[in-house]
């Protein structure tokens, strides 16, 4: 099979900190080529984040049961219930076979978001399906898929990247607008886990698209995917538009804003949800996900100039 050969051809461990020279070498008149398209033969419901390790892929996932209903008025601090679901994530092949499904979160905190791997841990935040609400971290060996908690957090953790530069984790809130940063110890353990989170918190200045998944790319940078809906009037039809963004993790700021004019059929930007970058030849190659439940794991490559 042509596309799982190519899926498998480049042995991947952490995120490339090459990527921080090739990607500022795309611009809007790249010209992005689709290699392949492979569907995933087990049900994905609603995937949040991806890594690819050698030439396995690791997705998180949320299935929802029942969907969160808004409050005619805040009540508590939140603007909705919580809905009930179930959180995965998910090890497939490079043929979409699943191999194994592991279950994350416990009662109302079962929101996975977006996912890094640092070489050794896949990193994965669990959250309420809310703004303004609760998370736990776990990380993950990928050979065993045994989950340990971390830690837990009063706010949506939606995404999460290790920084292995100085040995901190880094979060992004509800929608990105938020930036959050827990230092490690020697022994992986937070030193500020006592601190509130309106005094770790760092607001997003980059405003144009909210992220949804973030991979650690050395430099003390991230690097991260996501997507804004935008309207001409407000009752005109939705434009979606996505792109990818580096940032530095030393003052939160993007270095390099990249929008990325690809839509699935189903008209969902390539970069809402999950997304894998690595290098390949002169240029990228990257893994997309856009599409809920029946998904397809789109394949581009885009020449560095």
């Amino acid at each position: 099979m042509l596309g799982a050969a190519l899926l498998a051809a480049t042995p991947t461990l952490a995120a490339d900190p090459a990527l921080n020279d090739t990607i500022p070498k795309l611009t809007r008149a790249t010209q992005w080529q689709q290699k392949a398209a492979v569907t995933l033969q087990f049900p994905t419901f609603h995937p949040q984040g991806m890594v690819k390790i050698g030439d396995a892929f690791f997705v998180s996932s949320v299935d929802i049961r029942k969907p969160t209903n808004r409050f005619p008025t805040p009540q508590g601090g939140y603007d909705r219930d919580t809905g009930e679901g179930v959180g995965h994530l998910f090890k497939f092949d490079a043929e979409g076979r699943l191999l194994a499904d592991l279950t994350l979160g416990e009662g109302s905190i079962y929101h996975p978001g977006g996912i890094d791997f640092d070489g050794q841990h896949i990193w994965v935040p669990v959250a309420e399906y809310r703004p303004n609400s609760q998370s736990i971290i776990y990380k993950v060996d990928p050979a065993t898929m045994k989950a340990t908690e971390v830690f837990r957090f009063k706010d949506h953790i939606g995404g999460i990247v290790h920084n292995t530069d100085d040995k901190s984790l880094h979060g992004v809130s509800w929608g990105s607008r938020r930036f959050y940063k827990w230092p490690l110890d020697g022994e992986g353990k937070i030193t500020n886990a006592n601190a509130a989170p309106e005094q770790l918190r760092v607001a997003n200045p980059a405003l144009y698209i909210d992220y949804q998944d973030c991979h650690f790319i050395g430099r003390s940078r991230m690097l991260c995917s996501g997507l804004n809906n935008y309207r001409v009037s407000p009752d005109a039809p939705v434009f979606r538009l996505g792109g990818l963004e580096i940032v530095d993790l030393r003052d939160n700021r993007p270095v390099y804003q990249l929008p990325v004019e690809l839509w699935s059929p189903s008209g969902l930007p390539m970069t809402q949800n999950p997304f894998w970058v690595e290098p390949a030849g002169q240029g990228v190659r990257a893994y997309f996900m856009p599409d809920d439940d029946k998904s397809t794991l789109f394949v581009y490559e885009a020449e560095a100039r």
